[in-house]
């Protein structure tokens, strides 16, 4: 007759169960495989003087401005996303999915800054809009706006690169 020892099972168990599950390989391969992709550079001007340059990844369709910054960890320095939309209007965004605290610049048909949004909570299920029409957005990390010293009024000026 074999006999247990009460600890022996105690510690074949934990062995068993082995704690939290392990997150799928290509779970995680799938989120760190979004990289940043240069599409083009921006200069933000102020009276004709650029005041900087950023490189952009440009989101000019429905399923990459669905996408946006979703489920990305980090920005390179200098970047930004630009988010080029057919006509103005009153444009919404979400920060539902989105682990990065954002600024988000709205801006107008005439290429200038109509308004921005700081600091956009990450994970937030509400809804971030412009008060007035916007045909594009820019999206960059959560400070920017207030360390580059960016102002209504202020233009950008785009270029995609040649592919």
């Amino acid at each position: 007759m074999l006999r247990c020892r009460p600890y022996l099972l105690f510690v074949v168990g934990l062995c068993a169960c082995g704690g939290q599950p392990a997150e799928p390989k290509n779970v995680r391969a799938a989120v760190d495989a979004i990289t940043f992709r240069v599409d083009g550079t921006l200069d933000i001007l102020r009276a004709d003087n650029v005041l900087l340059s950023l490189d952009i990844e440009i989101a000019d369709t429905d399923s990459t401005r669905r996408r946006g910054m979703m489920d990305r960890q980090s920005f390179p320095p200098r970047s930004g996303m630009l988010f080029l939309f057919d006509e103005p209007r009153i444009q919404t965004f979400w920060m539902a999915s989105t682990p990065l605290s954002l600024d988000l610049l709205f801006i107008g048909a005439d290429s200038q800054i109509v308004e921005f949004s700081k600091y956009a909570k990450p994970f937030s299920p509400d809804g971030i809009s412009s008060r007035v029409p916007a045909q594009h957005v820019l999206e960059v990390p959560a400070g920017f706006v207030d360390t580059h010293g960016i102002i209504e009024g202020d233009r950008v000026k785009w270029q995609r690169i040649a592919e």
